[in-house]
């Protein structure tokens, strides 16, 4: 028996659609694989891992003392006036601080060229920070290859 191996226009349009949708799927996050290296005891650090893993993201994470987590940034591309207290990795993009799940869905599913995410300090009401009901304006930034950064996402202040 012999197999046709022509692709059709439409097989191709439908098979580009099926996967369009699969990637902004909000269960994007079901299984995807983030790092988190973060400071010794820090609770906000945890609890940004809980929120991820609420999410639906597979977190591993680690800790590193002082000199070490800040030489960690430094290497992954973070820029000094960036940082955060924890950063994770995601299919080779960073994320610094207390980046919402839904910038990192956006992340994957856009691909930007890019270094990653970043909320530099750490604002209130942002994932691991208090509730989100009482949160305090915040930006997230897009780390560009070049280290420049661009708003990604803002948040207006609630509550």
């Amino acid at each position: 028996m012999a197999f046709s191996t022509d692709i059709t226009r439409r097989g191709a349009l439908l098979s580009g659609l099926a996967f369009t949708t699969f990637i902004a799927h909000p269960l994007l996050a079901q299984g995807t694989a983030i790092h988190v290296v973060k400071g010794t005891g820090c609770e906000c650090c945890d609890a940004w891992v809980a929120y991820l893993r609420d999410a639906g993201f597979a977190v591993t994470d680690e800790e590193r003392y002082g000199t070490l987590l800040m030489m960690y940034k430094t290497e992954v591309g973070v820029p000094q006036k960036m940082i955060s207290c924890h950063t994770g990795m995601v299919a080779d993009y960073v994320l610094e601080g207390h980046v919402p799940a839904a910038d990192i869905r956006r992340l994957l599913a856009e691909r930007p060229d890019a270094i990653g995410l970043t909320v530099p300090g750490m604002p209130y009401g942002s994932p691991g920070m208090g509730p989100e009901a009482e949160r305090e304006a915040y930006e997230v930034f897009l780390i560009r290859q070049d280290g420049s950064t661009e708003v990604f996402t803002r948040y207006d202040a609630m509550g």
